[in-house]
């Protein structure tokens, strides 16, 4: 029989094998056990480290505060830089498109400038056989390069013996006054040139004499001839008036103007009717032409404005929600 010490021996021996036998063996039971890896997450970057679990972390990067400088366009009104600054953006842009409007059409004050002129077409025709004329100076306020009131003073005569009638008319020099307005359809451009409509109210007193008239007596077959002098009369009568002036050089410039005209009212006689009438023209041409020089006095001056620094500065910054 073997020695009670090596007996206890091997079965020490034995029972170890046995128990590393059933540590290295698979698990057969219900429960496992679950091994959770560790990430390491590297806190000097910003970016997120991958995760193999179903949750991920969500890092939202922070923004420094820094200072921007805007510079706005030129020409910005100190109003829109303001209304821009206190964060009232709506007003701003609503006012820097006026201000854009203002730049594109320029606006011009009220008593813009004073255009005086004389009409002389009807005296040079005079040379070329007309029988008539009349004359004027005529004086145009121009109030923001869009309303004119105009004023026109002149004398006119006359000296014809028509071609179908059977007398010698002669206008004396007499005088004429016109009042009206033009509106100037060109107000956004510059005033040396304008196109415009207007409308004038023209009255005139005058005196004619009708002379050499000749007259045959059916009865008697006499020729009678008699003159009719010392006639007065009066008229009234508007205008509706189309022209344009275009600059010619410097303050000068020269105008185009056609206009139709009626009569509202004029004085007949017993023995005659006038012919011509000053400012007017022959009392049954319904037309009327007039080209003029002129001469324009600038009533205001343009300033130039100052130089101001328009830089904004305007500091940003955002917190991590």
């Amino acid at each position: 029989m073997p020695h009670p010490l090596l007996r206890a021996t091997l079965t020490l021996l034995a029972a170890c094998t046995l128990l590393t036998a059933m540590a290295l063996s698979p698990d057969t039971t219900a429960t496992k056990r679950h091994i959770t890896p560790v990430v390491a997450v590297d806190t000097t970057s910003h970016t997120p480290t991958p995760q193999h679990t179903g949750n991920q972390r969500h890092i939202t990067p922070v923004q420094p505060e820094t200072n921007t400088v805007l510079t706005p366009p030129k020409g910005t009104s100190e109003e829109v830089i303001q209304r821009y600054i206190s964060g009232d953006s709506t007003k701003a842009i609503q006012q820097a498109r006026k201000d854009s409007l203002r730049r594109v059409y320029k606006r011009y004050p009220r008593l813009t400038d004073l255009t005086v002129g004389i009409n002389f077409i009807e005296p040079l025709l005079m040379a070329f056989g007309q029988s008539y004329a009349s004359t004027g100076v005529h004086a145009t306020l121009n109030m923001w390069n869009r309303f004119q009131p105009v004023v026109e003073l002149g004398v006119g005569f006359a000296k014809s013996t028509p071609d179908d009638m059977n007398f010698t008319y002669k206008g004396k020099f007499s005088p004429y006054f016109k009042v009206g307005a033009n509106y100037n359809f060109m107000f956004k451009n510059t005033p040396d040139y304008q196109v415009g409509l207007g409308i004038r109210l023209g009255y005139s007193t005058f005196g004619y004499d009708v002379t050499d008239v000749h007259y045959t007596n059916s009865y008697w077959q006499e020729d009678l001839t008699y003159n009719l002098t010392g006639e007065r009369s009066h008229a009234l009568w508007g205008e509706l008036v189309a022209g344009l002036r275009v600059k010619l050089w410097n303050h000068v410039s020269m105008g185009w103007a056609i206009c139709y005209h009626t009569i509202f009212n004029y004085g007949k006689n017993d023995t005659s009717r006038p012919w011509f009438i000053p400012g007017y023209g022959p009392r049954s041409n319904p037309l009327g032409l007039s080209v003029s020089v002129c001469y324009t006095l600038p009533l205001y001056h343009e300033e130039t404005p100052p130089a101001t620094d328009n830089t904004i500065t305007s500091t940003s910054s955002n917190s991590t929600p």
